[in-house]
C-alpha cells in the first residue's frame, strides 16, 4: 500500500511539473482587497462564501462518511441486497451503482437546499425551488446512468483481470475522459440549458477577429441562457474535435462592457491556443496508471478486512474475491473517491498554472490591462466571490488563481511585466 501511494504521489507531481505551461512567468503584483472592493462588497462576499464553504465541506464529509460506513460496516439488510445482486454480477453492479448514486444525491439534498436558499437570498440564483429540484433530478439521473456504466465496467474488469485490473482500468479512465469531453456539449449540457450560436453582428465579428489575431481556430461560439438559473457571469471552453466551442453566458454578454467581454473571450482563446484540454487529457493519461494501482490496493485492503487480521497477501486475496461482485462496489467506490481527492490536489495546481497562462495570453492579445482588471473585479462582485479565499482551502480546491492574484497579473503587465 505504501509503495503504491508513493508511486501515485510521484506520478502526479511529475506530470504536473512536466505539463505546466512554459512562459507563464508573470508574477502578480501585491494587491490589497480594499483597493478594489468596498467594505460592503467584501463583507457580503464573506457572509455568503463562508457558510457556503462549510456546506460544501459538510457535503464531502457526509458522502465520504456514508461510503466508509457501507464499505467497512455495511448494515445486514444492505449485505443481503448486495448478495442477491451477485447472482448476475455485471448487471447487478450496474443496478447497485445507479441506486448508490441516487442514494448519495438524496443524502446530500438537505445541504443542497440550504445552499440554494442562501444563493436565492443573496440574489445569485434566479431559480424557484421547482426549477432547482428539476435540475437536481436531471443531474441525479445523469449521474446514475454514468455510475451504472462505471460500476458494471469496473466489476467486469475485476472479474476478467483479478490481479492486474488496474492496467485496463487506467486505460478506461482516459477513454471515458475523452468521451465525456467529446459528447458532453451535445448530450449532457443541453439537458440543463439552451445553447445558440452567437448571431451575426458586431460582437460575433469582434470575436472572430480576435480569434484570427490570436491564431486560433475557435470552432463555434455559443450564447447560453445561464440567466434562467443564475445572475452570475462566466465563460468556458469545451468540447473536443467537432464539438469544440467557446460558450459565453448571456449574463456576461448583456451585463459587461464590450472591452471586458473581449478580455474573457481572449482568455478562453488562450486555452484553445495552449491546447489545454489536450494537456488535461495527457495529465490524466500519465497519472491514471499509478492512481488505478493505488485504488486497487486500497480497495482490496478495504474489502478484505483490516490488515491486522492476516498477512497483506491474504488481505489482498480476500479483497479480490469480493471486488469481483456487487458486494465489493462500496469498497471500490470509497477507494476511488479517496484516490481522486488525493490526485485532485495536483490536478488543481496544474489548473491554476494553466489559468494564469490564459490570463497572460488575454493581456498579450488585447493589450488592455484596465479591461482585464475591471473584468476580474466585476466577475467577483457579480458572482459574490471571495477575492482572497483561505489559503489552505484554495490550495486543495482552487482551480483558478484568486481574484486578487488575477488583478495583480493585470497590474504587473501594465507596469511592463513579461510580454
Amino acid at each position: 500500500m505504501s509503495a503504491a501511494l508513493a508511486v501515485a504521489v510521484m506520478a502526479a507531481g511529475a506530470a504536473t511539473l512536466l505539463l505546466r505551461p512554459r512562459g507563464a512567468g508573470l508574477e502578480p503584483a501585491a494587491v490589497e482587497a480594499t483597493a478594489y472592493f468596498s467594505a460592503g462588497e467584501l463583507a457580503r462576499a464573506e457572509a455568503f462564501r463562508g457558510p457556503q464553504r462549510v456546506l460544501g465541506i459538510a457535503g464531502i464529509l457526509l458522502s465520504g462518511g456514508a461510503l466508509a460506513l457501507v464499505a467497512l460496516r455495511p448494515p445486514a439488510g444492505l449485505r443481503a441486497v448486495l448478495g442477491r445482486a451477485g447472482a448476475r454480477p455485471v448487471l447487478g453492479a450496474a443496478a447497485v451503482g445507479a441506486a448508490g448514486s441516487v442514494a448519495l444525491e438524496v443524502l446530500g439534498l438537505p445541504l443542497g437546499v440550504i445552499a440554494h436558499s442562501r444563493s436565492v437570498e443573496f440574489g445569485l440564483s434566479t431559480q424557484a425551488y421547482g426549477g432547482w429540484l428539476a435540475d437536481a433530478a436531471k443531474a441525479a439521473g445523469v449521474g446514475a446512468v454514468m455510475t451504472a456504466g462505471l460500476a458494471a465496467g469496473g466489476v467486469a474488469l475485476v472479474r476478467r483481470f483479478p490481479r492486474r485490473w488496474w492496467l485496463p482500468a487506467s486505460a478506461s479512465v482516459v477513454a471515458v475522459g475523452v468521451v465525456l469531453l467529446l459528447l458532453s456539449p451535445v448530450i449532457v449540457e443541453p439537458l440543463f440549458n439552451r445553447f445558440e450560436p452567437l448571431p451575426p453582428g458586431e460582437l460575433r465579428d469582434q470575436v472572430l477577429d480576435l480569434a484570427r489575431r490570436s491564431g486560433v481556430d475557435v470552432g463555434e461560439v455559443y450564447r447560453v441562457d445561464a440567466s434562467r438559473r443564475t445572475t452570475g457571469a462566466n465563460a468556458y471552453v469545451g468540447g473536443l474535435g467537432p464539438t469544440k466551442r467557446v460558450v459565453l453566458y448571456d449574463n456576461l454578454i448583456d451585463g459587461f462592457p464590450r472591452d471586458q467581454l473581449l478580455s474573457v473571450v481572449a482568455h478562453e482563446l488562450g486555452h484553445q491556443r495552449g491546447r489545454d484540454l489536450y494537456r488535461g487529457l495527457l495529465w490524466l493519461a500519465l497519472v491514471a496508471p499509478a492512481g488505478a494501482l493505488l485504488a486497487q490496493r486500497l480497495a482490496e485492503a478495504i474489502a478484505g478486512g483490516r490488515p491486522d487480521r492476516g498477512t497483506p497477501s491474504s488481505t489482498r486475496r480476500a479483497g479480490r474475491s469480493t471486488l469481483g461482485a456487487p458486494a465489493g462496489l462500496p469498497a471500490l467506490a470509497l477507494a476511488v473517491a479517496l484516490v481522486s481527492f488525493l490526485l485532485g490536489t495536483a490536478s488543481n495546481a496544474l489548473s491554476r498554472r494553466v489559468e494564469a497562462r490564459a490570463d497572460l495570453f488575454a493581456l498579450q492579445v488585447t493589450r488592455d490591462p484596465s479591461a482585464f482588471i475591471g473584468l476580474e473585479r466585476g466577475l467577483s462582485v457579480r458572482n459574490v466571490s471571495d477575492p482572497s479565499p483561505p489559503a489552505a482551502l484554495h490550495l486543495l480546491f482552487g482551480t483558478h488563481p484568486t481574484t486578487l492574484e488575477r488583478i495583480g497579473y493585470g497590474l504587473e503587465w501594465e507596469r511592463g511585466g513579461p510580454r
